[in-house]
């Protein structure tokens, strides 16, 4: 059976769930304009269902957890999950895995990968990644599953990961995008997210690796919100987009953030995926 990862296209996007429903439209939508990959952020998720609702809203499209976490969902959760999904939609989920907080990160995954092996039927490697940041946690990804997702990193941090993964595992590199060329503007409308983030789990000490100051963590610095998100024109986040990719990441996801309460979307969707995903003849990124 072929794997949602084995064919798995440049251009991702994230999807938020929403109480009313309309996030699946939302999924229809994406899946039309030609991504990747869906992917759903676990710190949304009350429970897994939406990740089922989702690839059942759509037709072919991959939709991967991003991620579920290890700390609130049991490993009998994720192979229930992956069961229903597979009964109907085989080869279609991704199953993206992080959260293991604590004194033994690698313990507490590795421990969880085991269960996961040890499922009848199990969820095989190929079709998991793994929220990695350090060195040794994207050994992990290589070695038990079939790659990293990291989030808040820079194209410079997406080589030297390259390099650790090697050339046979996928890098899927998670892009916080504002389309908005005002500075003031798209750095705020990226700061309280990412505030949030530099906050807990391994961010801060991954954002110290990559140079950045205890002053520049603790304040969410316009200089590390610059290296980190991909503002301004379209043109410009292609730009970095294109870095990431050039740098060896298999897929950039991007994490739209509207600037400002009138911004639309679905408006900003239809533009980043006619300037990265489609030309003149038709779509050019497909699964």
């Amino acid at each position: 059976m072929t794997l949602a990862l084995d064919g798995l296209g440049p251009i991702g996007v994230t999807l938020d769930v929403r109480a009313d429903g309309s996030h699946l439209d939302d999924a229809a939508l994406l899946e039309d304009l030609g991504y990747s990959a869906l992917w759903i952020a676990g710190g949304q998720l009350a429970t897994l269902d939406p990740l089922r609702d989702v690839v059942r809203a759509t037709r072919t499209v991959p939709v991967g957890s991003a991620i579920v976490p290890a700390q609130v969902y049991a490993p009998e959760d994720v192979v229930a999950l992956r069961h229903d999904v597979e009964a109907t939609d085989p080869g279609r989920l991704i199953t993206g895995l992080g959260g293991a907080h604590g004194a033994r990160p690698l313990h507490t995954m590795n421990a969880y990968l085991d269960s996961l092996d040890a499922a009848d039927p199990p969820v095989p490697a190929g079709s998991r990644v793994l929220s990695a940041l350090g060195p040794r946690m994207l050994e992990l990804s290589r070695d038990r599953a079939a790659g990293a997702l990291p989030l808040l990193v820079t194209p410079e941090y997406t080589a030297q990961a390259r390099q650790v993964l090697g050339a046979g595992a996928k890098l899927i590199v998670m892009e916080y995008v504002v389309l908005e060329e005002d500075p003031q503007r798209a750095r705020q409308a990226a700061r309280e997210p990412i505030s949030f983030l530099t906050q807990v789990g391994g961010y801060p000490q991954n954002l110290r690796r990559m140079g950045f100051t205890d002053e520049d963590v603790a304040t969410t610095s316009d200089r590390m919100l610059d290296a980190l998100v991909a503002w301004g024109d379209v043109d410009a986040v292609a730009a970095r987009v294109g870095r990431h990719l050039e740098a060896g990441a298999d897929q950039v996801v991007l994490v739209v953030q509207p600037a400002g309460p009138d911004a639309s979307l679905p408006a900003q969707w239809r533009t980043l995926a006619k300037a990265l995903i489609h030309d003149e003849d038709g779509p050019v990124n497909t699964v």
